[in-house]
């Protein structure tokens, strides 16, 4: 007996000895199971961490990047720190910790975390936009490693709910950011100098009363957009986004608008244009773009419009729907490749023109249109029979098959124009390539003064005949 209860207790302080030893063993194994050696580094998802442009006194969306261990071992980086050369102008969080230096921060082996940056940048003090650069640095080991932080600082004109009510002209470099709705009062110009940049808030708009001057030149447009600056996913920024501001309303008192050289884009409503007659024109488009619209990047009833050299493109709707009123559009391109939901109009929409339409209010719609493209992922004109009506479609390219007859003069029917567009790639560029049927397919005397060049300054008669649609074909330079 005395034997056995021997036994157990040797048994007892070997079974402990051996508990101590693996502890101390495991404690060992923890210990020595981050790597200490100079050649294992850091590896990052970006060496630089890129904002777009940031409007000043705004901050901007969150940006991140990965920080990878890509060794067995674990890392400990002994410092994280921002140099700070920005004036405190980027934010950083690592790993759910917000600061400016960090300490001791492990990364297990082949694993990463993840750094969030913001930015905020004070007035510049400058027009154009100003880069504004700083550095992460990471030592790990005794080796530094580093991610430049940047972005460009742009300040901006601010106005909340601006009414109009004296001529006034907007100018400069420095865009405007317009909140809620920019008001034009009745008898009142606002006139829009070459190269002024508009930028709306969200649900924030134009209602124009009085008159609107939009005096944009080739190579020096006025642009109409929304706010955002930042990207919705990846490299792909907002400004290919439908809706995200309300558009420009015409009302019925407001005559002898202008919009040359205008690019439009990313309204909810695009352009729309009360009732007001058609004895004083109402609106003179030249060499400009209405594009992306999550309803209709032209609306217009009963008015007097005329359109040379435009490209109204893409809408969840008709893009130019018109009902009644005197329309002339030439040398324009009607196209739709709407990316964001499924389209529910035609390309062109025709209204109030038919005599069984009449109800003795107002005249019927008519107009020419001229030297025209209409092509894309949806019905092109709606109703495709005009008998009976005032309208003529002349030298027109269609992607559908049809005729010619009495309205439909002289038109290329079931024909691609050949666009730039890749609707996949988020590019959308209505230029025609070389072989277009729509190259010297137009009628020179349909063109009207004024509008000889393209929006990109091509000349429209260089070849000897004129091409059909906004824009002219040209040969590629060798």
């Amino acid at each position: 007996m005395r034997y056995l209860y021997i036994m157990k207790q040797l048994q007892h302080i070997i079974a402990t000895i051996i508990s101590i030893l693996s502890l101390t063993t495991v404690t060992s194994c923890i210990e020595d199971d981050f790597t200490t050696s100079s050649s294992d580094l850091l590896e990052f998802s970006v060496d630089t961490l890129a904002f777009d442009t940031v409007l000043t006194e705004e901050g901007t969306a969150t940006r991140r990047f990965l920080v990878y261990n890509r060794h067995k071992k674990m890392i400990n980086i002994s410092s994280i720190i921002l140099d700070g050369n920005s004036g405190g102008r980027f934010y950083v969080n690592v790993d759910g910790v917000s600061g400016e230096s960090f300490s001791n921060v492990e990364i297990r082996g082949e694993d990463s975390i993840y750094v969030f940056v913001e930015a905020n940048i004070d007035p510049t003090g400058h027009d154009t936009p100003i880069e504004i650069e700083d550095k992460l640095r990471f030592t790990t080991n005794g080796v530094e490693q580093q991610v430049v932080l940047t972005a460009w600082g742009q300040d901006v004109t601010r106005l909340r709910s601006p009414l109009i009510d004296t001529d006034t002209h907007f100018s400069g470099i420095k865009p405007y950011v317009i909140y809620d709705t920019l008001r034009v009062a009745e008898g009142v110009t606002l006139t829009l100098d070459a190269g002024v940049t508009l930028m709306f808030h969200d649900k924030s708009g134009m209602v124009v009363d009085g008159t609107l001057i939009a005096a944009g030149e080739q190579g020096n447009e006025i642009n109409l957009r929304g706010d955002r600056l930042d990207n919705v996913v990846g490299g792909t920024d907002y400004d290919i986004m439908a809706g995200q501001w309300g558009g420009i309303r015409f009302s019925a008192g407001s005559f002898g608008n202008e919009l040359r050289y205008v690019n439009m884009r990313g309204s909810s409503a695009g352009v729309e244009i009360d009732s007001a007659g058609i004895d004083t024109r109402k609106l003179y488009m030249l060499n400009s773009v209405l594009h992306n619209s999550s309803s209709s990047v032209l609306t217009a009833r009963h008015a007097w419009i005329e359109a040379a050299g435009c490209e109204f493109s893409d809408a969840a709707n008709d893009v130019v729907a018109l009902t009644g009123g005197h329309a002339n559009f030439a040398q324009c391109t009607f196209a739709n490749y709407y990316l964001f939901d499924i389209i529910r109009g035609s390309i062109l929409s025709l209204n109030y023109l038919l005599p069984d339409e009449a109800d003795d209010t107002s005249p019927l719609m008519s107009g020419n249109f001229d030297n025209c493209i209409f092509f894309g992922n949806a019905s092109e004109i709606n109703p495709g029979d005009l008998s009976g009506s005032n309208v003529l479609i002349r030298n027109c390219l269609f992607g559908a098959q049809g005729s010619n007859d009495n309205n439909f003069l002289n038109c290329v029917w079931g024909a691609d124009p050949l666009f730039y567009t890749i609707r996949e790639e988020y590019i959308f560029d209505y230029r025609i390539k070389e072989g277009s049927p729509a190259i010297g397919a137009g009628d020179p005397s349909l063109c009207p003064i004024g509008a000889e060049t393209d929006r990109y300054g091509i000349n429209r008669f260089a070849g000897g005949s004129i091409d059909i649609g906004a824009y002219s074909w040209q040969q590629p330079q060798q």
